[in-house]
């Protein structure tokens, strides 16, 4: 086993690895940019190195300084994270040539996994279904042309050698294709380095489905069930769930779907943890759609549900170890919930919403879980991604985990900044979400509404509440074993006007 890990990145994952470290009895190693001096990752980690400016390129981007704060440490191993450098071919085969252990797959899976287009190839070549496409990247306008009259309109055009929405554009006419092209190459040279686009098939309200696999470097691998990940803003997620509603209606899914990514990870000769994406109908149908070769944001959901320590088997297995599951040991119990929390304001179309954190009460009690980056009086950068927290819950069933879910919303304070925490309060009691009927434009069609009920959400509007409720009822400190109910709506009223803020 190692005795020291650096950790290329920063924010709650950063501090998740700390920890999953610390139970492993190995030092951690933090690097820090300028604006992250004050971070809660630099802080928890047993060392510290600073490796740049602010400007992710200056910093966690930069191969040669994360590389050279390894060095200088003295860790043996290298634990990516996610975003950043953990989808990046080059810094993984750099760290196999430093003599550093990568803690995920092996550079070549990256590079092959890591191109859309190769990965469609693969998943072919496995037998997995795919989504109506081209296998290689569109070279100009006339070949786009044709391919879409051949696929037929609506198609989605998207970015070869990345994800996360950037470079992607709906094309439902052939008069709109020719721009949406110089677009979305335009922002994918941006955001990737590529501006190499391809075109699939648009499939119309779909679920997004993803499957968690595991792999050791002796050739075992597993999966460890799907994730329901259709409520997206931007094609960004920002609730996810397991098991996914569509395996109450369709129990089978779970088996083929599984399988199918077991296929396509086999023939990547995959190990490590990773996941596949996949576009699903609600009468069970899917299609591949792409690979993360690192770990997810969403991976809570999965360990809650299987009890499986992720972070602890990636640096495992990147030791060395083999697993000690098989397949038929994986087991899946209960339903867990993930809403991301941003420092991002709902009613002004998600704005980055950066600020000095002055009031921080994260939520507690039977089956809460929190992976969270701040605390109070730390200063929201920003230079990065506003993903403050991931609030995840456990509960016997799918309903249970709403209700334990939207306790645990009312009881999160934040102040100092604007969070999406109003948006979640909200989504919860739609009858839709309730009922799992869910699809990857659920969001869009929720906002109207939600937006027109701004002013019941506002600060304002709950202190007002809050007033009118205290001159209808005693709202004193009830007696002690009075069984008195009047402590509780003021409680509930309070956690409303906190987690507004």
């Amino acid at each position: 086993m190692f005795r020291k890990v650096l950790i290329a990145n920063r924010g709650e994952i950063a501090v998740r690895i700390v920890r999953a470290l610390r139970e492993l009895n190995i030092r951690s190693v933090a690097v820090f940019s300028d604006a992250d001096r004050a971070a809660l990752h630099v802080q928890m980690a047993d060392e510290a190195v600073h490796i740049g400016a602010a400007p992710s390129r200056e910093s966690y981007l930069a191969i040669d300084r994360i590389l050279g704060a390894a060095r200088c440490a003295g860790a043996e191993a290298i634990h990516p994270g996610y975003g950043f450098l953990s989808e990046n071919a080059a810094f993984a085969r750099a760290c196999l040539d430093s003599g550093i252990k990568f803690i995920g797959p092996h550079w070549s899976s990256i590079e092959q996994m890591g191109s859309k287009t190769a990965a469609r190839r693969v998943a072919i070549d496995a037998g997995a279904p795919i989504v109506p496409g081209t296998e290689q990247g569109i070279r100009d306008f006339d070949e786009a042309r044709r391919i879409a009259a051949a696929i037929g309109y609506p198609v989605l055009l998207k970015a070869a050698a990345g994800g996360g929405g950037k470079g992607m554009r709906a094309v439902h006419a052939e008069s709109e294709l020719e721009s949406a092209m110089r677009g979305a190459s335009g922002e994918a040279e941006q955001a990737f380095g590529s501006g190499e686009v391809y075109l699939e098939k648009l499939v119309q309200r779909p679920r997004h489905i993803e499957v968690q696999v595991l792999g050791d470097e002796h050739g075992h691998l597993i999966h460890l069930g799907e994730r329901e990940c259709s409520i997206q803003r931007r094609h960004q997620k920002v609730v996810e769930e397991s098991p996914s509603p569509l395996v109450a209606e369709h129990p089978e899914i779970r088996e083929r779907i599984g399988e199918a990514a077991l296929k396509i990870a086999r023939k990547a000769s995959y190990a490590n943890a990773g996941t596949l994406e996949f576009l699903a109908t609600d009468s069970g149908d899917f299609y591949f759609l792409e690979m993360n070769t690192r770990l997810q944001v969403e991976h809570p959901v999965t360990e809650l549900v299987t009890g499986v320590d992720l972070v602890r088997w990636q640096i495992r297995i990147a030791a060395g170890e083999r697993l000690t599951m098989r397949q038929e040991d994986v087991e899946w119990r209960g339903s867990a919930i993930e809403c991301r929390l941003y420092a991002e304001d709902p009613f002004n179309n998600f704005f980055p919403s950066p600020g000095r954190i002055h009031h921080y009460v994260e939520p507690a009690g039977p089956g809460i879980r929190m992976d969270s980056g701040v605390y109070p009086g730390w200063t929201i950068p920003l230079e990065y991604d506003p993903l403050l927290a991931k609030l995840s819950v456990w509960a016997s069933s799918r309903p249970e985990a709403i209700d334990r879910m939207r306790r645990a919303i009312y009881e999160c304070q934040i102040t100092g900044a604007i969070t999406n925490l109003s948006l979640f309060a909200r989504l919860l009691d739609d009858p839709a979400f309730q009922s799992g009927r869910l699809h990857t434009g659920f969001l869009d069609s929720f906002m109207p509404e939600f937006l027109a009920k701004r002013d019941e959400a506002s600060p304002e509007a709950v202190t007002a509440a809050f007033l009118a409720a205290a001159s209808r009822e005693d709202l004193t400190p009830p007696e002690e074993g009075s069984g008195s109910g009047n402590r509780a709506s003021a409680w509930q009223l309070a956690g409303r006007r906190g987690m507004m803020r």
